[in-house]
């Protein structure tokens, strides 16, 4: 992709993008005095944005050469404005979407105020229009912080109007809409013929009568770990995750997460980001709990999954450049795919090739009291299982768009991603609960993986990219800037 340099100095006849945000400002404060304008001249094309920025920066000096502070505004300053309205109204939101707000660690008296907020979700979905208003129209491609600090705020507002006006009228769903609203992606659209030849290799791994998720579920009950060994499988697990992160990612040197236990939730683990580089790891055991879910959910909610990625995202925006709206995190907005597609791309980062098999035979299977005998085998079931997780995506579409019914989607589920009875309902209830957010596990892996993996040739070239991604505020459509 071309890129345009938009960085350099004043002096040499180029302005920063913060100049054309100040800009965008100044047109549209103008443009609702004097004359009457048209309605077009409420977007602000760079065009005149360079030009207006130019003037405004002329106009900005005194006749003896030094800034005319009554007149000049500071950029930077005019962005951390709404970013602080940014956060305040994703806090607001939060009071009519209680899932919404995954973590907020900035001052609690925005978040007293958001708490007493009357707005309704149409309100709150207006300001954020007018938030988006304020910033420039398009931003061209760049990978310095301020151009991606501005695209961050522009794609991040976006989705939080369209989850406020869905909230205010939540009558109509489209998967595909709210993939690219939310999401900021457009997921492939895939037909479950596809998922035919990987469902013939696992009849031939497990033949028998039965229906094939049920000989699955029966082939992979023998690899529960039991209730008392949990805690020690998973505190292996977790540590083995942490060390191989640490070899490659500065971890702050105070980060530190409390694992729980807990039930009757529509997913598998969670992780509760507390801030000061803290985290609340919960896993479900609603369900039986499978020995490869240790190191994945271990990688997946810890290291270097989602405990990592906020701790960085903390420590290099928020606390070293003061960037508040890394502040808050919410749950239904493209930094999600980010968030989910790293967290699960890290798990095959961590444990290149066959060195998670590997751990788990030498280490968690003797902890859980499992035959490693069975291992290998149960890795090549585990391999084709994943070839089928883009069929869930089938599913979920076809059930938010109302092309089936809840009872459909479980036989789907079961029959395109050999789920148990028992993991198909719960799944439903997930895409209930979080809609197309399901594409954030696969496709988000897949797109995390292609730029993570683009000429890096070496295991050490993987991680320096991946920890960028982690620490910067990439999202799907800038990933390629």
């Amino acid at each position: 992709m071309n890129k345009r340099n938009v960085s350099a100095e004043k002096s040499n006849g180029r302005f920063t993008l913060l100049g054309l945000l100040l800009a965008a400002l100044l047109i549209t404060a103008c443009g609702k005095s004097g004359e009457q304008q048209d309605s077009s001249a409420d977007t602000t094309s760079e065009g005149d944005a360079v030009a207006t920025a130019r003037q405004a920066g002329e106009g900005a000096e005194a006749k003896n050469g030094e800034p005319d502070t009554d007149q000049a505004s500071d950029p930077g300053s005019i962005l951390d404005s709404i970013a602080e309205q940014y956060v305040q109204l994703v806090l607001a939101l939060g009071n009519h979407d209680k899932s919404y707000v995954d973590a907020y660690y900035g001052p609690a008296d925005w978040k007293a105020s958001a708490e007493q907020d009357p707005a309704s979700a149409a309100e709150l979905a207006n300001r954020a229009e007018q938030l988006l208003a304020q910033l420039p129209e398009t931003v061209e491609p760049g990978d310095d912080l301020e151009t991606l600090r501005i695209h961050y705020l522009k794609t991040q507002l976006r989705a939080v109007a369209y989850h406020a006006h869905h909230l205010g009228d939540a009558g109509f769903r489209d998967f595909d809409r709210e993939a690219k609203a939310l999401y900021d992606t457009e997921p492939p659209v895939q037909t479950f013929d596809e998922f035919e030849p990987v469902l013939a290799q696992l009849e031939q791994e497990l033949p028998g009568e039965d229906p094939l998720y049920l000989r699955v579920k029966a082939f992979q009950d023998q690899f529960v770990i039991p209730e008392d060994k949990m805690p020690a499988v998973f505190d292996a697990a977790i540590e083995a995750c942490r060390e191989r992160t640490k070899q490659h990612v500065d971890l702050p040197q105070a980060e530190s997460f409390k694992l729980e236990y807990v039930q009757d939730k529509p997913w598998s683990g969670y992780n509760w980001y507390q801030g000061n580089a803290h985290s609340l790891i919960q896993i479900n055991t609603e369900l039986p709990v499978h020995i490869d879910r240790a190191i994945d959910l271990g990688c997946h909610e810890g290291y270097p999954g989602h405990h990592t990625y906020n701790a960085l995202l903390e420590q290099t925006l928020v606390e070293d450049k003061g960037w508040r709206e890394y502040s808050v995190y919410p749950l239904f907005s493209p930094q999600s795919l980010i968030a989910e597609g790293s967290a699960n791309y890290g798990i095959e980062l961590a444990f290149p090739g066959g060195e998670k098999a590997e751990f788990e035979k030498e280490t968690l299977y003797p902890l859980a009291g499992l035959d490693p005998a069975r291992a290998e085998k149960y890795d090549r079931v585990l391999a084709l299982k994943e070839k089928l997780s883009f069929a869930e995506n089938i599913v979920a579409r076809q059930y938010i768009n109302g092309k089936i019914d809840r009872d459909r989607a479980v036989e789907l589920f079961q029959q395109y991603a050999v789920m148990s009875p028992e993991k198909a309902r719960q799944r439903v209830r997930f895409v209930d609960t979080y809609g197309a957010y399901v594409i954030n596990y696969n496709w988000g892996k897949q797109l995390v993986k292609n730029y993570v993996e683009e000429g890096a040739q070496s295991q050490d070239a993987r991680w320096q990219r991946f920890a960028k991604l982690l620490s910067s505020p990439r999202l799907p459509s800038s990933l390629n800037w």
